[in-house]
C-alpha cells in the first residue's frame, strides 16, 4: 500500500476516533462547578490509539467542531460559549494532553503498563490546564480552583487512565492485526 492511501486511512481512522470522542462526551455525571465527562476517557483511548500525530488531530477536530456550534460537548453542548466558559480549559487541555499521551508511547513502547503511565500523565495534564483556565475565567482563588476543578477529579481520572490505557492498547492491537494501522 502507497504512502497516500496509508495517510487516507489514518484520516478515516481519526475521523471515526473524533466521532468516538464525540459520542463518549455526552456520559455525563454532573456536579456543582466541572461535571464528571467520558471526553477525557476518550482522548485517552484515541491517543493510546492513534498517537500523537493523528490522536491530536482527533482532539483539535473534536474542539472545532464543538466550537463552531456542534453540540459534541458535554450534555450536547457546542458552540464558542463553552469552550470560553469555566469549563472550556479542560477542553484546550485535550490536545496537548493527546500528543503526550501518543508522544510517550512512541517514545517508549505501546505495552498497557506504558499506557497506564501516558494517560495518568495526560490527566494530570488535563486537569492542570482546566484548573488554571477555571481560576482565571470564573475569577476564583487558587485553592478554589484546585478544589473545584483538580482534587474531586485524581481518582476518577486514574480510574479513566487506567482504563483508557487498557481499550486503547487492545483496539490499536487489533487495528494492527487487521493492519489498518498505520500510525
Amino acid at each position: 500500500m502507497d504512502s497516500s492511501q496509508s495517510r487516507l486511512r489514518m484520516l478515516i481512522l481519526t475521523a471515526l476516533c473524533t466521532a468516538i470522542i464525540c459520542i463518549l462526551a455526552q456520559i455525563t455525571i454532573p456536579l456543582p462547578l466541572v461535571p464528571i465527562t467520558g471526553q477525557t476517557l476518550a482522548i485517552g483511548i484515541v491517543a493510546t490509539i492513534l498517537g500523537s500525530k493523528y490522536g491530536t488531530l482527533a482532539s483539535l477536530l473534536y474542539l472545532i467542531l464543538g466550537a463552531v456550534g456542534i453540540p459534541v460537548f458535554s450534555g450536547f453542548s457546542g458552540g464558542l460559549g463553552v469552550i470560553v466558559g469555566p469549563t472550556g480549559g479542560f477542553i484546550f487541555g485535550f490536545i496537548p494532553t493527546a500528543f503526550i499521551i501518543g508522544y510517550y508511547l512512541e517514545k517508549t513502547s505501546f505495552t498497557v503498563i506504558n499506557a497506564i503511565i501516558a494517560n495518568i500523565i495526560g490527566m494530570l495534564v488535563t486537569l492542570t490546564i482546566g484548573t488554571v483556565y477555571l481560576k482565571i475565567v470564573a475569577n476564583l482563588t487558587w485553592t478554589a480552583a484546585f478544589l473545584g476543578g483538580f482534587a474531586p477529579f485524581i481518582i476518577v481520572g486514574v480510574v479513566k487512565g487506567v482504563l483508557a490505557a487498557w481499550l486503547g492498547i487492545v483496539v490499536r492491537n487489533r487495528l494492527n492485526s487487521a493492519n489498518l494501522l498505520y500510525a
